[in-house]
């Protein structure tokens, strides 16, 4: 009896052909820049030394929509403000897009590839974006550190999770 399933190599790799022939492949077809926005409201007064390291405070997103049949758009949004105290120094959004050809892989992990391995593989053109945008707007260029999709997806998926159980219907 012939299995379905793809053999694992002994570190997890997915290493083995489909039924059909064709090993799995995660291609980037494409990335771009879909939104970036810098904004200095104190300049020039905000550009000067400081006593203290200014609070950056920084939120990430990752969305992933179909396109064709095996293609798929995912968007890396990092947000990023800086205050002194109260006032703001920089806020900077940038919508980072990436569109990738993903084939022969079980359904299983498609979501994963979706939301830890394709930002993933995108996170350090978004990064350098974003330390450019600073640079670029009078600051020291402002260094992301790298993000764990993996441990945010976990989040994610127990928070939708959770979610449905509380819109569950009782009996």
């Amino acid at each position: 009896m012939a299995k379905d399933e793809t053999s694992k190599s002994e570190t997890g790799k997915v290493d083995a052909p489909k039924p059909n022939g064709e090993a799995p492949m995660l291609k980037v077809l494409a990335q771009y820049v879909k939104d970036l926005s810098f904004e200095n409201p104190g300049a020039p007064k905000s550009l000067g030394q400081r006593e203290r390291a200014p609070d950056i405070s920084i939120n990430v997103n990752v969305n992933a929509n179909p396109i064709a049949q095996n293609d798929f758009d995912v968007l890396l949004t990092l947000n990023a403000e800086a205050k002194d105290g109260s006032a703001v120094l920089f806020n900077v959004e940038l919508v980072y897009g990436g569109v990738f050809r993903i084939t022969n892989f079980p359904q299983e992990h498609m979501l994963p590839l979706l939301f830890i391995e394709c930002p993933r593989l995108i996170f350090p053109f978004a990064r350098q974006i974003v330390s450019e945008a600073t640079r670029n707007g009078g600051f020291p260029p402002l260094m992301i550190d790298p993000i764990d999709f993996a441990q945010m997806f976990s989040q994610r998926m127990a928070e939708e999770s959770a979610r449905a159980k509380v819109s569950a219907p009782t009996n």
